[in-house]
Parts: structure tokens; sequence; C-alpha cells
């Protein structure tokens, strides 16, 4: 199949574009900075086609004509953190992928995967999560063939995200909110790849159209840290001391964070901590081969790598 990635340089995108590739589809990465992005993509997807796209810009199904004209499927890993100038949440997260969905359906194109997350269900204060949940919305309204994919915390060293978690795990003391109670369900961006690509692999009519997906255990963000600091960093002989800070002051932070646009914490991801965000029936195990199962289970995130997938139900 040929398959456009959109958001291909990534962190989700670029690992989606290697699993693709290894199954022999025909790949096109949508990025931003097609030049830029030879520098980032994995060495076998150098020779794929690139296409400039820009979400901000594509807010009616007529602009995405000629991105999709050819395409079978769609894969839709773009999101931002924060907004940048004209890259507004209701853009990205919400008007753009609208007219996506609009256009699939007018085209033929067979499916079209929306990366969403966990944890979107409820209305909060952040403008990041509720413009995710209205893309979520729209896409669903507007084309039979979505299917909306929602990962807990995806974990992988060449993640902005998780590399930052891995300098927190390493230092010797652990500054948590004390509203961050929900549970996580750590997920390393290889298994949904794989996920990505079991999906697109599915007969017509044969996929949910709401898939939710999450590793082997279920945690807290306190409890993720120490996991990262023993089990990957070696540091089992000296445990961080955890200091646990009130919520308004962890919200005072989370949006300097944000005005500053310095680490990936942001108020966003205060909201979602506040919630479980692992999945109610995980998809995972049945969209992954045997191959993909046992490459996951060695890349399973930390305090995971001994349990077995849990099953679908």
């Amino acid at each position: 199949m040929r398959i456009l990635v959109l958001g291909g340089a990534g962190f989700v995108g670029r690992h989606t574009v290697a699993a693709m590739l290894s199954r022999g589809h025909d790949v096109v990465i949508g990025t931003r900075d097609p030049q830029r992005a030879e520098r980032r993509v994995p060495t076998e997807a150098r020779g794929c086609q690139r296409c400039a796209v820009r979400f901000e810009q594509l807010l009616a199904p007529a602009a995405w004509r000629s991105l999709i004209a050819d395409i079978d499927v769609v894969i839709n890993c773009v999101g931002i953190l924060r907004p940048r100038g004209a890259e507004t949440y209701e853009k990205v997260h919400h008007l753009a992928p609208a007219a996506l969905a609009q256009a699939c359906s007018t085209l033929g194109v067979r499916r079209l995967l929306h990366i969403s997350a966990l944890g979107l269900d409820r209305v909060m204060s952040s403008g990041f999560v509720n413009s995710k949940r209205r893309g979520e919305t729209a896409v669903l309204a507007r084309f039979s063939d979505c299917v909306v994919v929602r990962p807990s915390l995806l974990d992988g060293v060449d993640g902005f995200g998780a590399r930052w978690l891995r300098r927190v795990a390493r230092s010797p003391v652990h500054v948590v909110p004390n509203s961050a109670i929900g549970r996580i369900a750590p997920l390393h961006v290889e298994a949904l790849a794989g996920a990505l690509v079991g999906l697109c692999e599915l007969p017509l009519g044969a996929a949910r159209r709401e898939v939710e997906l999450g590793g082997t255990k279920s945690m807290t963000i306190r409890a993720y840290l120490a996991a990262l600091r023993v089990d990957e960093l070696g540091l089992a002989a000296s445990r961080a001391t955890v200091v646990e800070i009130p919520h308004w002051l962890a919200r005072i932070g989370s949006h300097v964070c944000d005005l500053l646009h310095v680490t990936p914490f942001s108020f966003g991801h205060l909201e979602l901590m506040r919630h479980d965000n692992v999945p109610r029936n995980n998809s995972l195990p049945r969209l992954l081969t045997p191959d993909d199962r046992r490459a996951v289970q060695s890349l399973d995130p930390p305090s995971a790598s001994s349990q077995p997938l849990v099953a679908a139900h």
C-alpha cells in the first residue's frame, strides 16, 4: 500500500515510517520541512518521497486534495505541545484533521489513522486536551473508515519527553505534584508503530473505530520515575527522595513552562496526570504479529519487561 505518514519526521512518525517500510509498504513522509527531515528520518527512509505539510494552512478539504490523491492509507501523527504563532491548538488538533477526514472520505482513501491519546474523555481546563478531544470527534464524524488510536504514555530513548523523564529519574530528588495520582500504562513507541502496521493491514470494515493501546503494567508517574531509576539507569542502590508539591504550585510551574517553551511538562500534562490514562480494552496484542510481540517484550518500559502482554478483552 501507499501510505502517507503525516509528521513522519517526528518521534512517533519516524518509528511508524520504519515499521511500514519493514513490511514492504510505499511510504510518503509529510513534514513541515522536507529538507530538514533528511537528517531526522531513519536511514532506510532517506529515499522516501517527502512533501511539505503545514497543518495551519490545511483547514479546508480542498487543500488536502493534491497530498492524498494517490494515497491508500493516511496516518496522522501530528500534534503540538504548545502553540507556535499560526500553529494553534484549534488549527492543528481540530480543524486541519477535520478537513483531512472529509477529504479522505471524498477521494476514496482506504483508511485514516488518527493518533490521539488516552485521557481525553472529560472536559478539562487545558486547551491542549480539549482541542485533541474536538479533533477526535470531528474525524470520526467525517470519515467512516477513520480509526482514532489512543496510546498511553509513550517510551523510547529518542523521544523528547522520554529523555526528559530519564533526566528527572537520574536526579536524587523527584518533585511530583500531589495531584498526579492517575495511572499510566507506558508503551514503547515501536509497539505503537507495530500496532499501526496491523491497523493498516486489516481488511476494510475489520478495524474498530476507536483503539486504545498500553503497555503491560499500570503505574503512577511517581512509580514510573522510580522504575526508570532502577531498571534503566541502574541506580537501585540509591533511592530518590520524593517531594510532593501542592497542585496549585505545580499548576503555576506548568504555566511557566508553557510560557517559556521549556521542558515537556505542560499544563495539559498536569491535567492528564490527575486521572487514569490506561486502556480499558487493550488492543495491542491482537494487532501485533508473533515476531512483533517478541520484539516488543524485549523493549518493554521499566518494571514491565518481565510481564506478559495484557490480553485483549
